[in-house]
């Protein structure tokens, strides 16, 4: 398409220009799903300059597979067993502050923009967004530039004439998002202890507040919330 075409046509000139081969942005893919996986792989290895150098399907595996590899972006999935994708970014750049975290999602309305920002994520790209948008986001990733694609954008935008603002979803600090996305997938006390590095007793504070303000009573209440408000999705 016309844009593959330009891009074909920029690295041309960069090669001319420079008389040396072009410089690859190396990029790590991140998703629980092998077939999303694939398909992004796909998408990127049409491009000239950019190398998959590696996969991982959840966040404790990126952030092992970002250390040893260390990619110039990673393209990091939400919604996944264990620490997830909000935590992964989190850890991936205070230890990596050169790797650029994209985040890829179906999850294209807040809270999960502004948590990721907050995490230090660069940009945020729904996974209906098309290939090349998906191309321009790793580019700008790889140059340091933020980067939202237009469905995102626009919900975002629409966000700010609705009443979403005011829900109490928005009014979730980053971890208690992060310990709520670990109940609601069945993740237990324990384990969200040992993945967050937190006590027994921290995370059971962080439930009993989750309760609080959400206004549920239970961790069944609180997955149907989760469901209700878009936090998570069925599977």
């Amino acid at each position: 398409n016309g844009f593959i075409l330009q891009l074909e046509h920029r690295l041309q000139k960069k090669r001319d220009h420079k008389g040396t081969k072009l410089k690859m942005i190396r990029v790590l893919v991140v998703d629980d799903h092998q077939l999303v996986r694939g398909g992004v792989v796909s998408i990127l290895n049409q491009l000239g300059d950019v190398e998959v150098i590696g996969e991982a399907d959840d966040g404790e595996h990126a952030i092992t597979e970002a250390e040893r590899l260390k990619p110039d972006v990673v393209l990091m999935d939400i919604i996944m067993p264990g620490i997830g994708g909000i935590e992964a970014t989190r850890v991936i750049r205070r230890r990596f502050p050169d790797v650029q975290v994209l985040a890829v999602t179906a999850m294209s309305k807040d809270p999960f923009p502004s948590q990721l920002h907050e995490a230090g994520a660069l940009g945020f790209v729904s996974k209906g967004c098309p290939a090349d948008e998906l191309a321009k986001a790793v580019h700008a990733a790889a140059d340091g530039r933020p980067f939202v694609s237009r469905d995102v954008a626009q919900r975002m935008a629409l966000a700010r004439f609705s009443d979403d603002e005011d829900s109490p979803v928005s009014r979730l600090s980053s971890r208690e998002l992060q310990v709520m996305l670990m109940i609601v997938k069945g993740v237990s006390n324990q384990e969200i202890s040992e993945q967050l590095f937190l006590s027994p007793k921290t995370v059971s504070t962080y439930r009993h507040r989750l309760y609080e303000k959400l206004d549920v009573g239970n961790d069944v209440e609180l997955t149907h919330f989760a469901l209700r408000h878009g936090i998570v999705e069925l599977r």
